[in-house]
């Protein structure tokens, strides 16, 4: 098993890579805002497009295979990204390091629950998460550091070599489980895929772990993927140094609170959507504070916009639990599949929608953004908010119905 969370560390590095090269990109390429968002959306949509087939595929050849696969695909994605000098082979790179990336995850909430008790899921999963999160630090100070340092290339083919550790710890380290390195499911027909994937969407459990997901990941995600970094320095006038840092206290923010969320939802997870809303009202506060704030934003407003919105990041992984809870095993890897889809979807939309926004504000100058055109482009996530936070409440009232309240906190603490 611990070949898993470093695994996780991994594929957040190489997703996260990009975020504080997003200024060296557009010149490297001389791409606008919109075709600087494309690599990141094409990286999302390649993720969440995949999420559901990699279910099935850890359901039929476990883990340990399927992420081998991903992590070996990781580090040609990364070389072949340092090597690309268009824009077009640039966006295959990326397209791959979003195929690689989609290959990590679920293999890891699987290894979890194959490999602890029930009761303590919700806390290790969290754990693992975290120590993921390992990664987009890797990706803010030091890729900051090597990208001024060592140039383009240099820096990127160091992030391929890194992937190569790794999938060497995956191939000497993981097993699918206590009593075997390699686990094999039965073979899938289409009906039994249709079915499995039917029985678990029809779960209102289901889909309030989906809209979970989708409404907490979404803004730390955008600033922590591709546009925190031109947001702190164009849109609030931070040094790079300020801005790097900044995206880097937003990692010790995830890291810190997966734990205790962790705790929370095993404790209580009757409340588990009542925390989940809790949070992203937290999230929109501190967010219309910073875009309402005249002139840039004060340096401790933007620190608490960092920790808040880091936040969201582990409170996103409680929907996994919400799947956890309200599927039977044989579905878990696909009812996860589906929910990871929302999160990155939702992020797929926004990153798209900033960089139009930015371009449409700043036309024909992507060196050019302002703070106006960002207050503009990261108001876009209102729409975002309220669609989520409606079908949040719509879905924890119908799954209330269905789930046994007793049932479910016997089984958290038997």
């Amino acid at each position: 098993m611990a070949g898993g969370p470093a695994d996780l560390h991994g594929g957040v590095f190489h997703r996260s890579s990009l975020a504080v090269a997003g200024l060296e990109a557009s010149e490297r390429f001389d791409i606008s805002a919109a075709e600087l968002a494309t690599f990141t959306m094409l990286q999302l949509l390649v993720y969440a497009a995949m999420q559901i087939p990699v279910g099935l595929l850890v359901d039929r050849f476990g883990s340990r295979s399927v992420l081998l696969a991903g992590t070996s695909l990781l580090v040609l994605a990364q070389a072949g990204f340092a090597l690309a000098e268009s824009y077009p082979l640039a966006l295959l790179a990326r397209t791959f390091v979003g195929m690689g990336d989609a290959l990590t995850f679920i293999c890891v909430l699987r290894l979890v629950s194959r490999w602890f008790p029930d009761r303590r899921v919700p806390f290790i999963t969290q754990l693992t998460g975290t120590l993921g999160q390992l990664g987009a630090v890797g990706a803010a100070v030091p890729m900051t550091w090597a990208l001024g340092r060592w140039g383009w290339t240099t820096a990127y083919l160091a992030a391929a070599v890194l992937g190569a550790v790794l999938a060497l710890a995956v191939l000497v380290v993981v097993h699918d489980s206590p009593d075997g390195r390699t686990l094999r499911g039965p073979q899938l027909s289409l009906a039994s895929i249709r079915a499995s994937l039917a029985a678990s969407w029809s779960h209102p459990g289901t889909r309030l772990g989906f809209w979970m997901h989708f409404t907490t990941q979404f803004s730390a995600t955008a600033l922590s993927l591709l546009w925190g970094y031109p947001f702190l320095v164009r849109g609030e006038g931070r040094s790079p140094n300020e801005a790097g840092l900044l995206l880097s206290l937003m990692i010790v923010a995830v890291m810190a609170s997966g734990p205790v969320l962790g705790w929370l939802i095993g404790r209580h997870p009757w409340h588990r959507s009542s925390l989940v809303i809790g949070i992203v009202w937290s999230i929109v506060a501190v967010w219309t504070a910073v875009l309402l704030w005249p002139g840039p934003a004060p340096l401790w407003l933007l620190v608490g916009l960092v920790l808040v919105a880091g936040v969201g990041g582990p409170a996103s992984m409680i929907g996994f639990d919400l799947g956890r809870t309200s599927n039977p095993v044989e579905r878990l890897a696909s009812a996860s599949g589906i929910i990871n889809q929302a999160g990155f979807t939702a992020s797929l939309v926004l990153v798209v929608a900033i960089g139009v926004i930015l371009d449409w504000q700043t036309p024909g100058d992507s060196t050019a953004y302002t703070p106006e055109a960002f207050r503009w482009a990261m108001s876009a996530q209102y729409v975002l908010w309220g669609l989520g936070l409606a079908q949040i409440w719509r879905y924890r009232r119908r799954a209330r119905t269905v789930i046994d309240r007793a049932e479910l906190e016997a089984r958290t603490f038997s």
